[in-house]
């Protein structure tokens, strides 16, 4: 009988972390938020300074 307290202990033991771990989830110190990452056909900056370079005069190559 003293098997199944040891488990019953366990099994609760891991229960109560579990439900901690998932209230820590929901409810800890909020993450900072992702950069959204663009490809440089996608940037509007990347594509203005393409546009600048290929405007300027005297770069024939």
């Amino acid at each position: 009988m003293e098997e199944v307290a040891a488990v019953l202990y366990l099994m609760a033991a891991i229960g109560v972390a579990g439900i901690a771990g998932l209230l820590w989830k929901a409810l800890g110190p909020p993450r900072p938020a992702a950069r959204s990452v663009l490809a440089p056909d996608d940037d509007p900056e990347f594509l203005r300074g393409l546009n600048r370079k290929r405007q300027q005069p005297g770069d024939e190559g």
